[in-house]
């Protein structure tokens, strides 16, 4: 699975223009939200938890339209709660677009 950024690069564009100081910190605040909730996927309890945060991670990523993490974010929600495999994707993904 290849992870494309053009999606967030494309709404950074539109949303801040030719400020590349201000793209900078919304990509950086994008990937932070992401790790928030992987992170809380990764601390959850039980499979609501899981399901929740995956959720929101899913919702995250398609408002920036990043089908890779919007893909992840549903196996997660419809494999196994803790899936270790599927929480590094997850990571991998967000660095990627970090």
């Amino acid at each position: 699975m290849s992870f494309d950024s053009g999606p967030l690069d494309r709404y950074l564009s539109a949303a801040v223009g030719d400020d590349a100081a201000m793209a900078l910190d919304l990509r950086g605040a994008f990937a932070d939200s992401a790790r928030d909730l992987s992170d809380l996927m990764r601390r959850a309890r039980c499979d609501a938890n899981w399901h929740v945060a995956a959720l929101r991670l899913k919702g995250l990523a398609a408002t920036f339209g990043i089908v890779p993490l919007i893909e992840l974010a549903e196996e997660a929600m419809a494999g196994a709660p803790g899936d270790p495999a599927v929480l590094r994707q997850i990571n991998k993904a967000i660095e990627t677009l970090a």
